[in-house]
């Protein structure tokens, strides 16, 4: 057996592991076997969508006063009745420090201080999905997928490239067409291998000049200056482990795609419904385990036949501005009850479901009429172990960091805070 041959040249998931051929190699058909049994048992995945505005608080959440595994579903939730048992609506969370009505996505994932750096007016920290992805992103070809729409700067969502920040605080850029995300899954490299390892040979050299160069005049900084290189450094790094992953997969080919390629131009509810189907493809076929969604809200409305701004919208009051944001809300939850019908529906190697494999969150950090309290929050999906089927209302203000680290540790990752969290959910964990 070729001792070259390491464990990363074949744990890339049941797809590439059975498109291997047979060999003879006593050695390699044992290592293969273990290889198998490892990946029999399915990787835990995460899902994170964000609306931008929030909902109609007088019709999505449920009474506060009715809680528990019989609660009454709201009428925004009511699409959702056939999946009861398996989603948990939370109620009482914020970020404590939110001050932009105008920002649902910005600082949803991160529960950041956007003030936290002296002299700097806008400052975010990682993502609960990229603290994900920096566990569960290794075996896989991407890292993490994030997804937008044409219409997000629009709908509510606040700075960002995405709903993800790096461990800098960055943003972390998207996709905001379903071909665009569908060529990058599933659609094979048109340049030749040579080409493209000749292409990454380039942007090593280039990189390593770089690096030379920054270190040459590191010497003589200044102490702010310093800490600006610091963070260059680490961007650096950033760079560099993109890279190595890029050569891992350089000759390794995509997954066969589960679904054909998206029609071009889609907008609003059909945006929605098949970028819901691609990341349902994406974890099928294990090309990443990591995804988030910045979701349209004016072209969810304009293909609603709604004329209103979906800023007027979140403004709403009795009458036709309210009944456009409750006609928004079962939008929403009728299409997230078929994403959930398609997760069920999706078997894994081992016979189980994708669902029971996927953390999944909905939401933002907007609750209604640019209040920023009592975030939205729906959990589904069984890759956290909460306990799902129950309606929860949380003392006010709790820090909505504290369901992302319940759900962090739910997934067997080791953290022991994150954002501004003061603790677990207790009647969140099973």
């Amino acid at each position: 057996m070729n001792t070259s041959l390491n464990r990363r040249h074949f744990l890339r998931g049941t797809g590439a592991l059975i498109a291997l051929p047979t060999l003879e190699s006593i050695g390699f058909r044992r290592f293969a076997s273990a290889e198998a049994s490892v990946l029999s048992v399915p990787s835990k995945r995460a899902v994170f969508l964000g609306v931008g505005f929030g909902v109609t608080k007088e019709t999505w959440y449920p009474d506060p006063t009715d809680r528990g595994p019989d609660y009454h579903l709201s009428p925004g939730l009511r699409p959702l009745a056939r999946h009861k048992p398996d989603f948990t609506v939370v109620q009482g969370c914020s970020n404590q420090y939110s001050n932009e009505a105008h920002w649902g996505s910005t600082f949803w994932l991160t529960g950041a201080n956007r003030y936290s750096v002296p002299g700097q007016n806008m400052a975010n920290s990682i993502s609960v999905d990229q603290v994900v992805a920096r566990r569960l992103g290794q075996d896989t070809r991407f890292s993490s997928i994030q997804l937008n729409s044409n219409d997000d700067k629009a709908s509510g969502h606040g700075p960002g490239l995405s709903l993800a920040w790096d461990s800098r605080g960055k943003p972390v850029g998207g996709f905001n067409d379903p071909v665009q995300v569908y060529h990058k899954l599933f659609s094979a490299e048109e340049l030749p291998l040579e080409q493209r390892q000749a292409a990454l040979a380039e942007k090593r050299s280039v990189l390593d000049a770089v690096l030379t160069e920054a270190r040459r005049v590191q010497r003589g900084l200044t102490k702010t200056d310093n800490h600006k290189l610091d963070e260059y450094f680490q961007s650096i790094r950033d760079i560099e482990v993109r890279l190595g992953k890029e050569k891992d997969w350089l000759n390794v080919p995509k997954a066969k795609a589960p679904l054909k390629v998206p029609a071009p131009g889609l907008k609003g509810r059909d945006e929605i419904k098949v970028m819901y189907d691609l990341i349902v493809a994406a974890l099928q076929t294990d090309s990443t385990r990591v995804m988030t969604y910045r979701m349209p809200g004016q072209a969810l409305l304009q293909s609603m036949d709604v004329s209103l701004s979906a800023h007027n919208v979140s403004h709403y009051n009795p009458g036709g501005r309210m009944q456009a944001s409750q006609a928004r809300d079962k939008v929403h939850s009728e299409l997230l009850a078929g994403l959930i019908d398609k997760l069920k529906s999706t078997r894994e190697t081992d016979g189980s479901s994708l669902f029971d494999h996927v953390a999944l969150a909905f939401g933002s950090n907007i609750s209604s009429i640019h209040y920023l309290d009592n975030c939205p929050t729906i959990l589904t999906g069984g890759g956290a172990r909460l306990k799902q089927g129950q309606h929860l209302v949380l003392p006010k203000d709790t820090p909505l960091c504290n369901v992302w680290l319940t759900m962090l540790q739910g997934m067997g990752i080791k953290a022991e805070r994150h954002g501004d969290s003061s603790g677990v959910v207790r009647e969140l964990q099973v």
